[in-house]
């Protein structure tokens, strides 16, 4: 008698999910998106396929976890980036924003995503860690002097920005950057490339820089993606367990004035500018003042530029080199 037939069966590996993550706001948000598709491709590996939408493709470029186009497959699960629910709470929880964003993922996706390195995911070609580029010449730091109009409390005087370059002549070079739409007062003695580099220019020049000085901005997540030194100016709107990476010198001063004295106020403008966002022209700093005729939150005044160049002093030589200047 013939053998009777045998069934064969076929394991066939669970398909990936297709996944659309979106989110249209600022480069520095973007950032943080880095990181979610980072550690959630390291936790399941060939599980699922992203592609991304967003306003800063320069941020993905040569990123191995992101499909170069949109996915039109069937089946495709969309899933808002822009507001994790952390943010709403992070006054007081001690979360960072790095955070926030792959617990977003997590909620939506059923599955824990632990955070693998904190820090954004930026991939760099072998060409573009050659070099600087716009004939910047290293050794060199990154400097923000500004800041974008609609949050102009984030702002710090372009007169203690000068004190700072002056401090270092001769012995620190400066490329200032910056959007030409944004707020950069131009800083004399500083290589001025405001307006003059794309996003992709931008994060070639932190990667081949020394360090970088900053407001609260994509910048300092750029530096903190790259292991850089960072001074950033924060003042007091945002609680410093939310921004605040490991290795970088931030600083605030929640916790000195009454409006931040257990939290980041999240005011949005020193004064109102009368743009037609009523939402953050309603939302003005408590104590403004004034530096050299420019309009100021107090709590970015009350970080002086002796406070600036310590930190880098510091960077530079080492804390057991630094010694206190001798006072009068």
């Amino acid at each position: 008698m013939p053998e009777p037939s045998r069934k064969v069966q076929i394991l066939c590996p669970e398909l990936p999910t297709n996944l659309l993550l979106v989110n249209r706001c600022s480069p520095g948000d973007v950032l943080m998106l880095t990181a979610a598709v980072r550690d959630l491709h390291a936790a399941y590996p060939q599980r699922y396929v992203t592609a991304i939408e967003t306003l800063c493709p320069d941020l993905w470029l040569h990123n191995p976890y992101v499909m170069p186009a949109a996915l039109e497959s069937q089946g495709l699960v969309h899933i808002d980036c822009h507001h994790p629910p952390l943010l709403n709470r992070c006054n007081g929880q001690p979360r960072h924003y790095i955070e926030a964003v792959c617990d977003l993922l997590s909620e939506r996706l059923g599955r824990e995503i632990p955070l693998q390195r904190f820090a954004p995911d930026i991939h760099l070609a072998p060409w573009e860690k050659e070099g600087p580029p716009k004939g910047a010449r290293p050794p060199y730091w990154v400097v923000v002097a500004g800041g974008k109009h609609d949050v102009t409390i984030k702002w710090w005087p372009r007169h203690f920005f000068q004190e700072v370059i002056d401090h270092f002549a001769g012995r620190i070079r400066f490329v200032q950057v910056g959007n030409a739409d944004d707020h950069h007062p131009v800083l004399e003695g500083a290589i001025n490339l405001v307006g003059q580099t794309t996003l992709r220019e931008l994060v070639q020049l932190v990667y081949h820089a020394e360090g970088v000085v900053c407001p609260v901005t994509c910048t300092m997540h750029m530096a903190a993606a790259f292991d850089k030194p960072c001074v950033v100016i924060a003042g007091g709107r945002e609680p410093p367990h939310w921004e605040m990476y490991p290795g970088h010198q931030f600083l605030h001063t929640v916790g000195q004035i009454d409006c931040c004295r257990r939290h980041g106020c999240w005011k949005a403008r020193i004064q109102p500018i009368g743009d037609g966002d009523e939402e953050r022209d309603g939302n003005l700093c408590l104590h403004p003042t004034s530096v050299d005729g420019e309009p100021v939150a107090r709590c970015m005044a009350m970080i002086e530029p002796i406070d600036v160049c310590r930190a880098i002093e510091r960077y530079r030589m080492g804390a057991e080199a630094w010694q206190e200047p001798s006072r009068p």
